[in-house]
């Protein structure tokens, strides 16, 4: 009796263990969904306990979910297919939020006072600052300059986090930031320079920005709390899609922006269903910039 019980307290206890787990998301508006699912107790509903944990820089989120630090994350498509390209153990859960009309005008090049930018080749010789080098607006950037003929190598790129941008513009630290709603909308207010260029627009794709990922080890002994992740985030992006007010309020709560200014700008479209075909376009993109060296199987980088 003493060994049932014994073994019965380790089976519950593992399955406590299963249900608790760390999300880290950047203080973007992309991991709504895990936001909303936390505010508005839909994990709690669906047998989880869940807490976000705020991630500076995009591509930290790897090294982060591999030391355990969090279970889950939400990297850009390609801070991801870097990583397990790079022999990270990395496999995605669930969708997070793909490029739309809604989204694309949000993403913007931020130039400060006193440089002008009327074509993309007046970026050659500039420091532009990019939450995350080889991250997402970073890539799209480079992307956006091959298909207007002109040389990335030529730009100077430094990494500049969210929350500082405003500062190191202001400043004249660098020429430019690769930035995002509600970050574009407080510069601007704040007179600190203006739009040099709407990439993600003028590209116009739909393919992930984020999704939410997991070492593929935790992933296999999780499959049930993984199953009750899935479930939570889709009912989430109900609300994310539907309910501006609640999600504006989630957004603001966990990235710290005031609440009006992110009632000001349109969440990205929240999509909790991810195909591995999704990511073809990327690894296309990323291979003609040489950043892969490997070529990636789509059917093995997203949980069946």
């Amino acid at each position: 009796m003493l060994a049932t019980f014994a073994v019965s307290l380790a089976l519950t206890g593992a399955a406590l263990a299963q249900a608790k787990i760390q999300v880290g998301c950047t203080a973007t508006s992309d991991c709504a969904s895990a936001m909303v699912a936390i505010d508005e107790g839909i994990f709690k509903k669906h047998g989880l306990e869940v807490e976000m944990t705020p991630i500076g820089i995009n591509s930290n989120i790897p090294a982060a979910i591999l030391s355990n630090s969090i279970q889950i994350g939400g990297p850009t498509s390609t801070v991801f297919l870097q990583a397990v390209d790079g022999g990270l153990d990395l496999v995605a859960i669930a969708g997070a939020t793909v490029m739309s009309p809604v989204n694309q005008d949000s993403i913007a090049a931020f130039v400060r006072n006193g440089i002008t930018i009327k074509e993309p080749k007046d970026f050659v010789g500039k420091k532009v600052g990019a939450p995350g080098l080889n991250a997402f607006l970073h890539v799209l950037f480079v992307k956006w300059l091959v298909d207007k003929g002109v040389d990335p190598r030529r730009v100077n790129f430094v990494e500049v986090t969210f929350p500082t941008m405003a500062d190191i513009i202001k400043s004249g630290g660098v020429d430019a930031v690769l930035t995002a709603e509600p970050f574009v909308t407080r510069m601007l207010n704040a007179g600190l320079g203006s739009v040099g260029a709407r990439y993600a627009a003028e590209l116009a794709r739909t393919e992930p920005i984020i999704f939410y990922a997991a070492s593929r080890e935790w992933a296999d002994k999780n499959a049930v709390a993984i199953k009750k992740f899935r479930d939570a985030i889709a009912e989430s992006a109900l609300i994310v899609n539907g309910d501006r007010e609640k999600a504006s309020a989630s957004i603001s709560k966990f990235t710290k922006q005031p609440i009006e200014l992110v009632k000001a700008t349109p969440p990205n479209q929240s999509e909790p269903v991810l195909k591995p075909e999704q990511l073809s376009w990327w690894i296309e993109v990323m291979s003609s910039q040489k950043m892969l060296q490997s070529k990636l199987d789509t059917a093995k980088l997203v949980l069946k």
